[in-house]
């Protein structure tokens, strides 16, 4: 399993939690951004950089992505195709997106997408809760336990 964020949206928390568990996994951690970020140094965590342009970074990913891996990302669109790929989607706010879930939060998105465009205002997210962290942090443990190989054990 290789996990794949899509980081230019990811929470600082959110991407300091993926830090510490990719080196407590030994789990490669590509992030994938439109600009480079701060890294902390680990073979283990690298930075793919994408050209700037709608959903760039979201087909690179994508692209790169094979069955079993895990992409962090909150957008739905993406999340549908990791799904589809055979991939594990993880929404920085703690929601883990299924075959179940997935197409009810596509039709969501295009609602209120619908509805932005006809002029409503439907408000933006509530602020990033303690919570959400730890659903998130818990979830992605879960993951890493069931689907990632155990790091070998120095004598």
């Amino acid at each position: 399993m290789k996990i794949w964020v899509d980081a230019d949206a990811c929470p600082v928390v959110i991407r300091e939690i993926l830090f510490r568990a990719a080196e407590r996994r030994q789990v490669e951690l590509t992030m994938v951004a439109n600009r480079a970020l701060q890294l902390p140094r680990s073979p283990w965590i690298k930075m793919r950089t994408v050209s700037a342009g709608f959903d760039v970074a979201d087909n690179e990913i994508v692209r790169l992505c094979e069955p079993g891996d895990l992409v962090i990302t909150s957008d739905i669109p993406l999340a549908a195709e990791v799904i589809e790929k055979g991939g594990h989607a993880l929404n920085p706010r703690g929601e883990l997106y299924s075959t179940n879930t997935i197409r009810q939060r596509l039709n969501m998105r295009d609602f209120m997408d619908t509805m932005r465009a006809s002029g409503v205002h439907t408000g933006g997210q509530a602020a990033f809760s303690q919570t959400e962290r730890r659903e998130f942090a818990n979830h992605l443990d879960r993951l890493l336990a069931r689907h990632a190989p155990r790091p070998e054990q120095s004598l």
